[in-house]
């Protein structure tokens, strides 16, 4: 009489079958795809990892900007379309401009590909200065992605980015609320409400959009501002029709301060915006 496979019996080994089916994908994946590694806690981080993003703080803090260029490649290049020369312009010259910034960095998550380091940041830049008799006051945060190849950064990509800066004994205090990506053409919304009554002062105001160019990394566009009949801005705009980075700017004044918010905007094609 030959063995009958009971109802039970036959599941399991179909069970078996489709774990060695699976097991055999993974393997052939992974032979595939060998540097293929999901992004890891920055608990983890190598600690040579670490110490280069400690020392490229401390050495921005210090605005000791050859100290901090030995951490970038000499083929160094940015999703801004900055250079290692370029960039080194750059930190010169907002150094000049901003000469108490300090910098802090935090380390979101890492991956290796191959004998790269895939890195993701948040820096946080703040500062304050006496300009024209008035207390001036920096804050910006700046998430990005670098690429590291022996210790130092060979490719870097901005993701996401907010500047704040006030001016004044009572500057307004701002909330902006901007989508960070938007597909080409397409229409947003831009809110930028005072949060204090306004009472019987008088408000100006002006928003402004430009793209992200080297050159206006320290040189501020022209503003022109317009007397506002509510307490903040509140515009529909529309995306360019050319994909890239741009700065959507808020300026607020009233008579004892002033405000301005900078929001880094992504025009992309064919992918859906951010809330």
């Amino acid at each position: 009489m030959r063995n009958q496979i009971t109802p039970s019996a036959s599941l399991f080994q179909s069970l078996i079958k489709q774990k060695a089916k699976i097991f055999a994908l993974i393997i052939f994946t992974s032979l595939l795809y060998p540097n293929t590694v999901r992004a890891a806690s920055p608990e983890t981080a190598p600690a040579e990892l670490k110490n280069s993003l400690t020392q490229i703080d401390a050495a921005a803090n210090r605005q000791d900007v050859n100290a901090v260029m030995q951490f970038y490649s000499q083929n160094f290049t940015h999703s801004d379309g900055l250079n290692r020369q370029s960039l080194q312009q750059t930190l010169t010259q907002l150094w000049k401009r901003y000469p108490n910034l300090n910098y802090r960095t935090e380390l979101k998550s890492w991956e290796k590909e191959g004998d790269a380091l895939v890195v993701e940041t948040v820096t946080q830049i703040t500062g304050t200065q006496q300009m024209d008799g008035k207390n001036m006051k920096f804050e910006s945060a700046l998430r990005s992605r670098q690429r590291f190849q022996g210790q130092k950064i060979v490719q870097q990509e901005i993701l996401g980015e907010r500047t704040q800066m006030t001016a004044g004994v009572k500057p307004p205090t701002v909330d902006m609320k901007l989508p960070e990506q938007v597909r080409i053409g397409q229409s947003y919304s831009l809110d930028a409400i005072v949060q204090e009554p306004l009472g019987d002062d008088l408000m100006l105001g002006a928003a402004v959009e430009e793209p992200v160019r080297s050159d206006r990394f320290v040189k501020s566009a022209p503003v022109d501002l317009e007397l506002l009949s509510s307490g903040g801005i509140f515009k529909v705009g529309r995306a360019p029709l050319t994909k890239g980075n741009y700065w959507v700017s808020t300026v607020l004044i009233r008579e004892q301060g002033m405000t301005t918010v900078t929001q880094r905007l992504r025009v992309v094609e064919g992918a859906r915006p951010s809330k």
